[in-house]
């Protein structure tokens, strides 16, 4: 039994695991439940398998082949994106989606169809995949693409690694001039000056974000900043600007005490004031401290104490913004707050994936530091507004949903169990379906 934990640090479960010779892909072993394992940088429990075993994928981490003029990149299920970028950025190509962490596998990015700051451009990562290879539990190897195996190809994007194991993907990168990306921070207050800005940027940024007060109230209540920006046009901008190597860790759990309303407020009015400054300049950032600010930080999951926290992500449409701002409402009132909360609003860009979390509307993300029954009752609470709405919540950031409240935020999931691997399972999955 090994210790293979969700970033969110809990459940603390003990797995059972084998880890895969990158030569040999076989599933040989008497165990009947499988999930595949990328690099565990899913928040809840649709990375766990208690009651079966997890397919360690760290060791299928070898690239294939990259066509250095076209941009088309292959590389084995483990191959995380650090190491991709460390490779594709000196020879004038980034990925094409990018979530908040580049320490994700190529594996867990398809299997969780990942989003970033370009959503309003360039859609989830689903959408740039050209192919890759799914192995089945009775050993049957498929090539699965847009043209070939579609039902599969579609169900394995956002799947949550249910179909299968993914061993090699295929994907199409977009080109770049360097490793900086040009910014711009600008101040708002209320849903409504955050999309106006949202609006006026979606056509001439590629890239765009905000960071949300989920704690101040009264006349501070939802003031954030609105960061937008594109890959920098010069070829060599590192000649003046240098990327910052300020790595932190967090050497151990931090006391159940030392996170609390108070500390939080005072943590995101100190960010939303040193940020303020920077409104009405455009600044040269390094892409790691725009795409990964918390990369900075080793073990930064370390700071809710070894209780672990739960990260909500939700998203509702456009026309609920009243549902939007009592859920907001709702957050600041219970006090569990959050130091990174991340607003976004999402495009019309349809994915491949069957199960793909991101649809039109606003997108919140935030971190709850887990305080038990408490907890878990808020975020019941906020289930229900989103359900309301018509929204949903993101399954590789969920520990506790139901599966009434998972149903409703994805009807299409009974079409979904058709293709999933009858020797495939996660703890998410049997919570939520049973």
């Amino acid at each position: 039994m090994s210790d293979y934990r969700s970033w969110g640090y809990t459940p603390p479960k003990k797995q059972k695991a084998i880890r895969l010779n990158w030569k040999d892909t076989r599933l040989d072993s008497d165990e009947n439940c499988w999930l595949p394992y990328g690099n565990g940088r899913s928040y809840g429990d649709s990375c766990l398998n208690s009651q079966g075993r997890l397919i360690d994928c760290r060791s299928l981490n070898k690239f294939i082949s990259f066509d250095k003029n076209k941009g088309i990149l292959r590389c084995e299920a483990g191959v995380k994106f650090n190491e991709i970028l460390d490779t594709i950025i000196p020879l004038g190509w980034f990925l094409p989606v990018t979530p908040g962490t580049k320490y994700v596998t190529m594996g867990g990015a398809v299997a969780n169809d990942v989003h970033g700051k370009n959503h309003h451009q360039d859609g989830t990562i689903g959408r740039h995949i050209l192919s890759f290879e799914l192995v089945r539990s009775d050993g049957t190897r498929l090539l699965c693409s847009p043209t070939t195996n579609q039902d599969l190809f579609r169900a394995t994007i956002g799947g949550l690694g249910l179909t299968g194991l993914i061993t090699w993907v295929e994907i199409k990168l977009i080109p770049v001039k360097s490793s900086f990306l040009d910014v711009e921070t600008v101040p708002f207050k209320g849903l409504r000056e955050f999309l106006v800005l949202s609006n006026d940027s979606n056509a001439r940024y590629q890239y765009s974000v905000a960071w949300l007060d989920c704690v101040a109230d009264g006349k501070n209540f939802m003031r954030g900043l609105f960061m937008r920006g594109n890959h920098h046009s010069s070829q060599s901008p590192e000649t003046t600007h240098k990327k910052k190597n300020n790595h932190l860790s967090v050497p151990i759990n931090f006391p159940k005490w030392s996170i609390n309303r108070r500390s939080i407020a005072a943590f995101n009015s100190f960010y939303y004031y040193a940020n303020k400054r920077k409104a009405g300049k455009t600044a040269v950032q390094h892409y790691d401290s725009f795409f990964y600010p918390l990369d900075s930080i080793d073990h930064w999951n370390r700071i809710y104490g070894g209780q672990g926290f739960y990260q909500y992500q939700f998203v509702v449409p456009l026309e609920k913004l009243n549902i939007m701002e009592e859920i907001l409402h709702k957050i600041v009132s219970s006090g569990l707050g959050s130091f990174l909360a991340v607003l976004k609003e999402f495009g019309n860009h349809e994915s491949p994936g069957m199960l793909s979390f991101p649809r039109p509307g606003i997108c919140l993300a935030l971190d709850f530091s887990n305080r038990g029954a408490f907890t878990l009752d808020v975020l019941q609470e906020l289930d229900q507004l989103v359900i309301a709405a018509g929204g949903a919540v993101y399954p590789a950031k969920d520990l506790r949903m139901s599966t009434q409240a998972f149903k409703s935020f994805f009807p299409q999931a009974k079409e979904f169990t058709r293709f999933i691997d009858p020797n495939f399972s996660s703890d998410f999955w049997k919570r939520v379906y049973g």
